[in-house]
């Protein structure tokens, strides 16, 4: 089981949640650092929220195809 498998089970039905974690640690670590590092820790942030999208079960219930790394679009 790759990392990739393993992040999409413990995601499970729960991305709202991750999601909402990674802006949580995002706003501490920016608060940390005094701001100076807003524009990369918006930028991580970003792209931590749009893998758990990705990593989210499609309407099916099955987990996107593996390539591409974009979102499947609805």
């Amino acid at each position: 089981m790759s990392i990739v498998d393993k992040v999409r089970e413990m995601l499970g039905g729960h991305g709202d949640k991750a999601k909402d974690a990674v802006g949580k640690a995002g706003d501490m670590a920016d608060k940390k650092t005094g701001g100076k590092y807003a524009d990369k820790i918006d930028m991580g942030q970003e792209k931590a929220s749009e893998y758990i999208d990705r990593s989210r079960p499609n309407d099916t219930g099955t987990p996107p195809s593996k390539g591409t790394g974009t979102p499947p679009t609805t």
